[in-house]
């Protein structure tokens, strides 16, 4: 019995600082992407970060004698998945990265899992919106206009600082890709033979090659790369993607989906203060604040918090389940690509 309990304390110790981990690497996510940007066009960023987000995945999959999946339909789903979850993401936050703080960044992509929870009701069958999502929804979407500040457009007839807005709709664009792109894995591709490493890899190299197409008009090769761009690049896809994947499968493993999904609102605070200590930037008012409100809906619409109502009903009700419910797309597993982390968790940014 001793040992059983040292056992559970040493595997509880440790997904604890796999959490850390995982919610530094991809809270720095943002920060990295800034620096990227400073010298790379958006499809240079996007692309360099897929590349070396591959070819690590690539190479553990060879030294465990994998292979890449042959079936052409597969490889169309997964090419669509690529373009949802990665490429067109990708680029936009390359994109916004050029025009708002990383902070920010970090804070509006906070609203990813009220998108993957309107998306998954929508284009899954087994998904049903209940009393807590519609409730958890529109809470997000009033911590979304309070993070945009709406008020200023009663005041002017255009926001003041245009970059802000529109680097603001750029994200806000790129999780709403996440939220479609997710239960299209789900639907299409989650529930083949194949593992998460050879998925991932093809899926990274798939959306990869729309960029290289039109990379040559996008800037081409860098020529004024510093040194601190390209170590951002690589940190994005090493970390953000292989390194990252290992991390989150390790805490599913260790102490369940549910733990390791709120993750999703530890991202945003380590993207915050990041972006405030590295970057010396500042946030108004109404953008930490509107943070906690998009924060209190994702909670909600994932049923890791419950409304009154709901609480007193399952109170009345002796055959009540009051276990959390599943989030509408569960966190990566070995049969869960990288990259779908679902509304239960932050993807990728």
């Amino acid at each position: 019995m001793a040992t059983s309990s040292t056992g559970l304390a040493h595997s509880l110790s440790g997904w604890r600082a796999k959490f850390a981990v995982l919610a530094l690497v991809w809270g720095m996510s943002f920060v990295l992407i800034r620096v990227g940007a400073e010298v790379l066009t958006p499809v240079q960023l996007s692309l360099g970060r897929m590349l070396t987000g591959a070819l690590p995945l690539l190479a553990v999959l060879l030294l465990r004698g994998g292979r890449l999946p042959t079936s052409p339909r597969l490889w169309g789903h997964l090419f669509v998945a690529a373009l949802l979850l990665n490429t067109i993401p990708f680029t936009l936050f390359g994109y916004a990265g050029q025009l708002i703080p990383s902070a920010l960044m970090g804070i509006v992509n906070a609203s990813t899992p009220l998108f993957g929870v309107v998306f998954s009701i929508l284009l899954l069958s087994d998904e049903r919106p209940d009393r807590d999502r519609l409730l958890g929804l529109a809470i997000g979407f009033l911590g979304v206009l309070t993070v945009f500040g709406v008020w200023n457009s009663l005041e002017v007839s255009v926001m003041e600082d245009r970059d802000s807005l529109i680097g603001m709709l750029l994200v806000v664009g790129a999780t709403a890709c996440y939220g479609i792109g997710t239960p299209y894995l789900r639907r299409f591709v989650a529930g083949t033979s194949h593992g998460a490493l050879e998925l991932s890899a093809l899926q990274l190299l798939l959306g990869s090659v729309p960029l290289l197409l039109i990379a040559p008009w996008a800037g081409g090769i860098p020529t004024d790369l510093t040194w601190r761009a390209a170590l951002a690049v690589a940190t994005l896809g090493v970390l953000g993607t292989g390194f990252a994947y290992v991390l989150q499968y390790g805490i599913v493993r260790a102490a369940g989906a549910t733990v390791a999904t709120t993750v999703t609102y530890v991202v945003p605070v380590v993207a915050i203060g990041a972006g405030i200590v590295l970057m010396g930037e500042t946030l108004s008012w109404n953008q930490p604040l509107g943070a906690l409100v998009i924060i209190l809906g994702a909670a909600l619409c994932q049923g890791l918090l419950r409304s009154p109502r709901a609480t007193r009903a399952g109170t009345r009700s002796p055959d009540h389940d009051a276990r959390p419910r599943p989030t509408a797309t569960a966190p990566e597993t070995p049969e869960t690509p990288v990259g779908t982390r679902g509304p239960g968790t932050t993807p990728r940014p």
